[in-house]
């Protein structure tokens, strides 16, 4: 964990295509709406999309900031969404490269940062880059689709935090899960059931399904239109339960202020009250 600034919530999927890096954006937007000045950053340091999404046109990225050009707060991108982003780039086989003296110097970057809470946005997969960021997150939430491959998938990150936790010596919470793309709450529900009874068994651990998504026109048109969901269609179901889970992971600000003290959470704008 950062055990001083602002607490981190990292978003991760075991398989490519299971919308984490959709659910992190609108994610910073609804925790921006509760007035928590998130940071969103985009942890995929070779193959960045966070801006992209959100149709941003980003001139500083993490690798600026890891090159010496620029610190990581002249790198945070202010967006029209009330949340500020930390891009990355894109194409570079010198930061798709693991690199744990990057990963710290990072860590202790946004350790720093003014947010009052800090959104990760991980690449797919169980790499040393997921991992390392994985055992120092406040909560980890891991995404996953009713597909088996995703599903499978997601069991192999939950299991290789748990192991890699162990390696390092470090306490971590059992990452949460959310169904995306769902055909209604039931099959939500048994998707996490199946989870969790797997990694019950093999790993003494029960992740929590903290939300699911439907699959929905309206997401598909706000992906296509590089613009959040949450904010091209507010009153669509896949918007309020991104609403909701912002309130849940709202009450992260109240562990650390991003000085280390204790903040208080704002209930103001939208997300609020769906």
């Amino acid at each position: 964990m950062f055990r001083s600034g602002p607490p981190f919530l990292l978003v991760t999927g075991g398989k490519g295509g299971v919308g984490k890096t959709t659910i992190a954006a609108n994610l910073g937007v609804e925790l921006a709406a509760l007035e928590l000045n998130p940071l969103v950053c985009d942890l995929d340091f070779g193959l960045a999309n966070l801006d992209v999404v959100l149709g941003l046109e980003a001139h500083r990225t993490i690798e600026h900031f890891l090159r010496g050009d620029a610190t990581l707060e002249e790198c945070a991108l202010d967006t029209p969404f009330g949340m500020r982003v930390l891009a990355a780039g894109s194409g570079s086989y010198e930061m798709g490269r693991p690199d744990p003296r990057r990963r710290l110097r990072l860590r202790e970057a946004l350790a720093r940062s003014s947010a009052r809470i800090v959104v990760g946005d991980s690449p797919a997969g169980i790499g040393d880059d997921v991992l390392d960021f994985a055992v120092m997150a406040d909560r980890v939430l891991v995404v996953t689709t009713p597909e088996p491959a995703a599903v499978t998938d997601a069991y192999g990150v939950i299991k290789a935090v748990d192991s890699y936790a162990r390696d390092q010596g470090v306490e971590v919470p059992t990452p949460e899960v959310f169904v995306n793309l769902a055909t209604d709450a039931g099959e939500a529900r048994s998707i996490a059931a199946k989870l969790a009874g797997v990694c019950e068994r093999f790993l003494a651990r029960s992740p929590r399904l903290v939300g699911w998504m439907p699959r929905s026109q309206s997401v598909l048109r706000a992906v296509i239109d590089q613009r959040p969901f949450v904010v091209q269609d507010p009153s669509a179901p896949p918007a309020r339960s991104i609403g909701r889970l912002a309130r849940r992971y709202a009450d992260l600000s109240a562990l650390r202020g991003p000085a280390g003290g204790t903040a208080t959470v704002s209930k103001a704008s939208h997300g609020v009250g769906r």
